[in-house]
């Protein structure tokens, strides 16, 4: 059978009857709110200790393993400052050695700067010497041209002569000497000019 507050209510007014308002109630309030069913015994609360104490131990258990772990990942990321570390360290001496670098290069621009004006007082020293090369040729081109003209002019005169002594014959002769001459003498003047030009 169920018991219901109208029923708690019939018994109280039962017990009130028969044993009188200040017992009815303390009896009443000796009972338990619902059936004696839903009331825990001793035997039910060791039960609910041990199982509360199998699942705390299971709980500690895994609390153990999440430490384990917790303490696997500190190693973890120790090694990874120490390796950090390490790379700061590498680091600091890849920027030392391009510190060392860019002292090196700059060095090495300094050099180039002084090679670059030694260069140009070079360049300068040969602009004179071919300017005076050039005024040097010039004279002596005009020189050879006066002597080529001088010398064309000799043979010219001892062509006319040698042509009015001599025969027909002796004339195609002399021509091809005298030209054959002329083109020894120009080879010559040009030979003796790039002499000079690239002496």
């Amino acid at each position: 059978m169920v018991v219901d507050e109208r029923s708690r209510h019939e018994l109280y007014r039962r017990l009130e009857e028969v044993l009188g308002s200040e017992a009815a109630t303390t009896l009443i309030e000796h009972l338990p709110p619902v059936g004696w069913a839903d009331v825990a015994t001793k035997h039910d609360l060791a039960g609910l200790e041990e199982r509360l104490d199998l699942r705390f131990d299971r709980i500690d258990d895994r609390f153990a393993r999440v430490d384990d772990r917790f303490a696997r990942v500190d190693d973890r990321f120790a090694r990874i400052d120490d390796r950090f570390t390490a790379l700061d360290e590498r680091f600091d001496r890849i920027d030392d050695r391009f510190t060392a670098l860019d002292e090196r290069f700059d060095r090495i621009d300094d050099r180039f700067t002084a090679l670059d004006e030694r260069i140009a007082r070079v360049d300068d020293r040969f602009t004179a010497l071919d300017e005076r090369l050039d005024d040097r040729f010039g004279a002596l081109e005009d020189r050879f041209s006066a002597a080529i003209s001088d010398l064309r002019a000799t043979f010219e005169r001892e062509m006319r002569l040698q042509t009015i002594t001599f025969g027909q014959e002796v004339r195609s002769q002399t021509n091809t000497t005298v030209f054959a001459l002329v083109g020894v003498v120009l080879t010559m003047a040009v030979l003796a000019f790039a002499l000079v030009r690239f002496a």
